[in-house]
């Protein structure tokens, strides 16, 4: 009996428009994991459909845009899984078995269910209100040890623990019966001994963690935002990022020389912040060097920052999309490789549980 190998999960929708926001939040932040353990990186499509379903090839398209993006990311596909979750049927049968492991009131509690809803949430799909549960299974199916997620989705990772720690607390003698548990790392009077499931460990870092709107600093850079000026895309060419640099929000007055300055001064730790990740500075450092000068001065280096940064990422990206065969190619090996792992969690999940298996 061993511990479970250490194994990181993550994923981005395929609902268009990526943008600075899901590179420096999500994608960007994945690159390095590659070198330090095995990692899996999907295009959860399945999550696209929770608030309604898109046109015909629309998300064909868009899971090919995700994929190409993280390949041109850094996410290499000799070193990390790459595929889309449809996929993966393991992946819709442990979240069928999490909506009974989950309790009502612990979907209820979700913010981000609350504000996509809305005023509506009486129409809203059941998809949408369970949809954290099909992240947990998205997690779990692998048994990962950790996910890098953005502040937006830590709750959802806590959601993620509180289902794997009830499962291996109502099946803990079933597993202990069967042998294929693993050492719980935090035993107690009140939790087993030997565990199924890692109680999974959010990935939080950097300065950049939640890239915001450009027209408004105290909302989230989304695909969804009506104007189009309210975030740089990852296919957007120089002109056009820096057409929205130099039209983003900001405020009278010079940069501060200090990190404490930029408090109530969103826009402005926005931009200071998204300079700082693009550069691997930190936000003081970007002040060291910038403090007392005027927007009029720091928005060019910031657009010839992120032209820099971004140009060699859009081109391979339209070089993958114009032709997907290779992205084709590599989401079903992908999707092989990820098979081959999930399958037998499922196996042993319908163990646990005590289904009768005649095959």
């Amino acid at each position: 009996m061993t511990a479970i190998q250490p194994r990181v999960f993550s994923g981005v929708q395929p609902t268009g428009n990526l943008h600075l926001g899901n590179y420096l939040g999500a994608v960007s932040r994945w690159v390095p994991l590659q070198d330090q353990m095995e990692t899996i990186f999907c295009v959860v499509d399945l999550h696209a459909i929770t608030a309604g379903f898109p046109a015909p090839g629309e998300l064909k398209a868009a899971t090919r845009e995700v994929t190409a993006a993280y390949i041109a990311a850094g996410i290499d596909p000799k070193k990390s899984i790459i595929f889309n979750q449809s996929q993966v049927r393991e992946h819709a049968e442990l979240a069928w078995l999490f909506n009974c492991v989950a309790r009502m009131g612990w979907l209820s509690r979700m913010t981000q269910f609350k504000e996509k809803a809305g005023k509506n949430k009486e129409n809203a799909s059941v998809g949408l209100f369970a949809y954290p549960n099909l992240m947990a299974a998205d997690i779990l199916a692998y048994r990962a040890t950790h996910v890098p997620v953005g502040d937006d989705q830590k709750q959802h990772l806590e959601l993620t623990r509180d289902i794997a720690q009830k499962f291996n607390n109502d099946f803990a003698n079933q597993i202990k019966e069967l042998g294929i548990g693993v050492p719980n790392p935090t035993p107690s009077p009140e939790l087993p001994e030997q565990i199924y499931f890692p109680v999974t460990e959010p990935m939080i870092a950097g300065p950049a963690t939640r890239i915001m709107s450009l027209r408004d600093g105290t909302k989230k850079m989304s695909k969804s935002d009506p104007s189009d000026l309210s975030r740089i895309n990852l296919k957007d060419d120089a002109d056009a990022i820096s057409k929205k640099i130099k039209k983003a929000k900001t405020d009278p007055e010079a940069l501060p020389s200090e990190v404490d300055g930029l408090k109530d001064r969103p826009e402005a730790d926005n931009l200071v912040g998204i300079y700082a990740a693009l550069s691997g500075k930190t936000k003081q450092e970007v002040l060291g060097e910038f403090g007392g000068q005027q927007f009029s001065a720091f928005k060019p280096a910031l657009s010839d920052l992120a032209v820099e940064k971004l140009a060699p990422m859009t081109g391979e990206m339209r070089r993958l999309t114009d032709d997907p065969t290779e992205i084709d190619a590599i989401l079903k090996i992908g999707a092989e490789k990820a098979s081959a792992i999930a399958e037998p969690v499922l196996k042993d999940v319908r163990k646990i549980i005590g289904f009768l298996d005649v095959r």
